[in-house]
């Protein structure tokens, strides 16, 4: 499909917007954070480590963005979620835009090893290397409940905490999930999953969590293969294919609002242990044309960069 890109608004109508950016000290959501404060919006920085937020505000203060702000956030723990609803609550009495970028891999890595296998870029998105490089990572039941927890259940624990100001926004609150071209349906060997999953109009956080159980014990029991699930990074896979899932789910629950998921592009982060070829800049720039959607624009969508994608 054609890409839905428009022009940013005019920096005066952007400088009244508050903005949440999660997982953002470094990488894309660094990047995300940066080029939104460029363009005048109040931004609130957040990271689970406290130092590194900080000293990447303060990098972002000394090039003169000081419409920065940090609050710590571990998207695992409900009482962080809490801090920081409250925080925003006594700042700013509402929230324009959610950016839930913080994730997690969910499997261990020797880095050096996979960086000898020279694996490109059309090999890792096709999933053509999985059996290569499953050869160096680790897929641990205890790594996938975190990578899980994080970045599922810690998406929908931030944006259901942050939904009464996401409702105060004047112009339609914009909420973004950042996703993974692993997230797609299509990637799913089980085709029963894949049904169950392109439901619409049945899905719901109980069917999302319920087919997240049934993942982890075939995790636990190694079941993965014979079951039909993804094998290239199966519990990052799955963590993402949920996140789209939930996203169609608010969506159409919350039809004043506008949620979208995005594969942000094969960009070179930590998370994906530097194999990428895009720059954090090329990653934020398809995040930044959903958060500063107008509202009545799309909502339940997901997209490869800009362009609206088959989920």
């Amino acid at each position: 499909m054609d890409s839905v890109a428009d022009p940013a608004p005019p920096k005066k109508s952007l400088t009244a917007l508050c903005a949440v950016v999660t997982g953002a000290n470094k990488g894309i959501g660094l990047a995300v954070v940066r080029n939104l404060a460029e363009l005048g919006v109040q931004v609130v920085l957040t990271a689970r480590d406290e130092d590194r937020g900080l000293a990447a505000v303060r990098s972002l203060h000394s090039n003169g963005l000081t419409n920065v702000l940090f609050h710590q956030l571990d998207v695992r723990d409900p009482s962080s979620v809490t801090a920081l609803a409250c925080f925003l609550a006594d700042r700013f009495s509402k929230l324009d835009i959610l950016v839930n970028n913080a994730g997690v891999s969910g499997v261990d890595v020797d880095a050096e090893r996979l960086k000898a296998l020279k694996v490109d870029p059309e090999s890792w998105l096709s999933g053509k290397a999985t059996n290569l490089v499953n050869g160096v990572m680790e897929h641990k039941y205890e790594d996938a409940v975190v990578c899980i927890d994080t970045n599922y259940f810690g998406c929908k624990r931030v944006t259901e905490a942050l939904l009464p100001l996401l409702r105060l926004s004047p112009i339609g609150a914009s909420i973004v999930n950042v996703s993974s071209l692993r997230s797609e349906l299509r990637r799913i060997p089980n085709a029963a999953i894949r049904a169950e999953l392109a439901e619409v109009e049945k899905l719901n956080e109980e069917r999302i969590e319920g087919l997240l159980g049934r993942f982890l014990q075939d995790l636990k029991t190694g079941q993965l293969h014979v079951n039909g699930w993804p094998m290239m990074l199966p519990a990052y896979s799955m963590s993402k294919v949920v996140v789209n899932a939930y996203t169609r789910v608010m969506a159409r629950r919350h039809p004043d609002m506008r949620f979208n998921c995005v594969h942000p592009g094969f960009v070179k982060t930590d998370i994906n242990w530097n194999t990428g070829i895009g720059t954090t800049d090329d990653g934020a720039r398809a995040i930044l044309m959903l958060a500063l959607r107008p509202s009545g624009g799309p909502s339940g969508f997901y997209f490869q960069e800009t362009t609206v994608a088959d989920f």
